[in-house]
C-alpha cells in the first residue's frame, strides 16, 4: 500500500468538509492543492491581484513549512489565471518570491472560472531530501 501523509498548514486554513487534502506527502515528494489569496477575515479573495497572487504563494509557503521545507523546496508550480492579460503582472509578483538560480518549472493557463470569483490559483509539487 502506498504509504501517504496528509498536511495541514499550521494556521489552518482547510477549506470545512472539502473532498481534498490540502497537500500530501508521498515519500520525498509533496503534491499541493491549488492555493488561492483568500483574505482571513472575509474567507474571500483579496480585492487585489498583487494580493491574491501573494496570498497563494503565502499557502504554498505554509504548506512546505508544514511539511518541514519552504519555497525552495517547490520544484514545479501550475498557475491558473481567470485573465491571461495579467500574465505580465504575475511574473512581476512571482518573481519577489520564488528567487534564486534555480526557479520552479511553471505552466500558467487561462481557465474560464476560478473558486470563489478569484483571479488566480496556484498548485505546486515540492520535493524534500
Amino acid at each position: 500500500m502506498l504509504n501517504k501523509t496528509a498536511i495541514y498548514p499550521a494556521t489552518g486554513g482547510a477549506v470545512a468538509g472539502a473532498p481534498y487534502t490540502p497537500a500530501v506527502k508521498v515519500g520525498s515528494t509533496l503534491y499541493i492543492s491549488g492555493q488561492l489569496g483568500l483574505d482571513k477575515a472575509t474567507g474571500k479573495p483579496f480585492d487585489d491581484f498583487d494580493g491574491q497572487v501573494t496570498g497563494a504563494i503565502a499557502g504554498l509557503k505554509a504548506l512546505c513549512e508544514a511539511a518541514g521545507g519552504s519555497l525552495e523546496n517547490i520544484v514545479k508550480t501550475t498557475v491558473f489565471l481567470s485573465d491571461l492579460s495579467q500574465f505580465a503582472a504575475l511574473n512581476a509578483i512571482y518573481a519577489r518570491h520564488f528567487t534564486g538560480d534555480i526557479r520552479p518549472a511553471r505552466s500558467t493557463f487561462q481557465v474560464a472560472a476560478l473558486p470563489l470569483g478569484a483571479a488566480v490559483e496556484i498548485e505546486a509539487v515540492a520535493v524534500f531530501e
